[in-house]
């Protein structure tokens, strides 16, 4: 097990060089278990940011130019670096943002793996040949978008990072990564893995800081092409301002607040399971996690019993302890919303079957609670919680259930549990959202395009789509050279 001290010292890496930063201003970044400062950092100066962006101008034609098997060769060395390097980076990640250890491990390998995929991806972005009925060729190329912009979130700073900036580079587009200011050490293992692995200096770079003071100047600064963002709503609006100001593309991952549907034609203790497994991994704090659950009158009784024998066996503490399976929220602003929201659950109505304290001491923890006789309307069930709190309301009609579990701003991910082919398929086409789980909690794979609709944003990651968000399409039509005596070609 890494020692404490193996925390890293935290810097921002620029044009292929770690440098600290220059702003005059500094960070500290929290362990989550304790409240106690990790390290100290000086954030990105603008000075810094206009070097990460002549450094993405000097590199996007030679990036470009590169031949995709060879930058599928230092794509993937970067995802065997990440394997070599995951007992530290984990420990580093489990430290700053909370979570357990084997959650963090998880991260790592999981977050190679995307980057693989986008390795192999990066060698088939294929264009294709338009059948012409004269003596025209007809083509539709694809190019790299260009210079990329990625803001990525705390919750998960490994893979995060890993799917936007494996994606930009399998594309052929350099990158500046904005990284939560929080988590530090997991974007910059990410980085160093690609650095490494043998990316050119100024192809990937990550800036820390000001998070309104870094979009603002990195968008505005005319060399920015496209913008991919993992964050809040409100972030996603602001960064869709800036990006619309100065026609920059961009891809919107905004969260989610995803509905369960259980039908009582299932394993009622084994769907539970699964749902509470899910709900609680990284304290609740997973865009795409199941959040409201409705579940049938038939056998709602039992699904609570089942999720409150797994609730009281969950064991909280620091991340980086042995045998914790649930850490603490990663900030103080998470354990102040969740315990609003509790507070308001219980004035409308809700029983709590377990947890619903916030343990005094240090540290930002909030019990594993479970919640039934839920109001719709009220914050636990409207709103994306981002926290370890499950609530749970019964249905009688499934027509209900679709229109409840429908009603939100949010449409990231939905997910249903039945034995019924002829429900799962109506569920998975009516259910608004941008993802489907039946039968599973788990929609996020390297293979399958990940994306939300309404307010959880718009484009997807991962997948054949989550390279050619990188790509542009261009159009050649070809005619017969204009020679002497030939006449116009058409």
């Amino acid at each position: 097990m890494p020692p404490r001290d193996a925390y890293p010292d935290v810097k921002q890496f620029i044009d292929g060089k770690w440098v600290d930063g220059d702003a005059g201003t500094s960070e500290k970044v929290l362990d989550p278990s304790t409240a106690e400062a990790l390290a100290t950092y000086p954030h990105a100066g603008p000075g810094q940011l206009d070097r990460a962006l002549a450094a993405v101008s000097r590199t996007a034609r030679s990036w470009r130019d590169t031949p995709p098997l060879r930058r599928s060769d230092i794509i993937r060395g970067a995802a065997q670096l990440l394997r070599e390097r995951a007992d530290r980076i984990a420990f580093a990640v489990s430290s700053e943002q909370g979570k357990p250890l084997h959650e963090a491990h998880a991260e790592v390998h999981i977050s190679a793996e995307i980057i693989d995929w986008c390795a192999e991806e990066g060698r088939r972005t294929y264009g294709r040949i338009v059948p012409s009925g004269d003596d025209s060729r007809l083509m539709v190329t694809a190019e790299p978008v260009g210079p990329v912009a990625a803001f990525t979130p705390w919750n998960f700073p490994v893979l995060t990072v890993a799917r936007k900036v494996a994606a930009a580079l399998a594309a052929g587009c350099p990158v500046i990564v904005k990284a939560a200011e929080e988590t530090p050490a997991g974007a910059m293992a990410v980085i160093s893995a690609f650095a490494d692995a043998g990316a050119p200096p100024g192809v990937a770079n990550l800036v820390l800081g000001v998070p309104a003071e870094i979009s603002e100047h990195v968008l505005s600064a005319g060399v920015i092409r496209k913008v991919s963002l993992t964050g809040s709503v409100g972030v996603g609006r602001i960064l869709s301002r800036l990006a619309a100001e100065h026609d920059i593309r961009t891809t919107m991952e905004l969260g989610g607040n995803a509905p369960v549907i259980v039908e009582p034609d299932i394993d009622v203790d084994e769907v539970a399971l699964r749902c509470a497994t899910s709900k609680f991994r990284n304290a609740g704090q997973v865009c795409n996690s199941p959040s409201r659950f409705f579940v049938h009158a038939a056998v709602h009784d039992r699904f609570v019993d089942a999720v409150e024998r797994f609730v009281r066996d969950i064991k909280l503490g620091a991340g980086t302890v042995k045998g914790t399976t649930m850490g603490p929220l990663a900030n103080a602003r998470r354990v102040d919303y969740v315990g609003k929201a509790l507070a308001d659950a219980l004035d409308r109505g809700a029983q709590v079957v377990c947890g619903g304290r916030i343990p005094d001491g240090a540290g930002y923890f909030v019990e594993p609670t479970v919640l039934t006789e839920v109001d719709d309307s009220g914050t636990v069930f409207a709103e994306e919680i981002f926290g370890p709190v499950m609530p749970i309301v019964r249905y009688h009609d499934l027509d209900d259930a679709i229109g409840r579990a429908n009603a939100t701003t949010y449409g990231l991910a939905s997910f249903v549990f039945t034995g019924s082919l002829v429900k799962a398929h109506r569920m998975a086409r009516d259910l608004e959202a941008g993802m489907v789980g039946i039968n599973t909690t788990v929609v996020s794979r390297a293979e399958m395009p990940f994306g939300g609709i309404k307010a959880s944003g718009h484009g997807f990651e991962s997948g054949l789509e989550g390279v050619d968000a990188y790509l542009r399409r261009k159009a050649v039509l070809e005619h017969d050279p204009v020679m002497p005596g030939r006449g116009v070609s058409h």
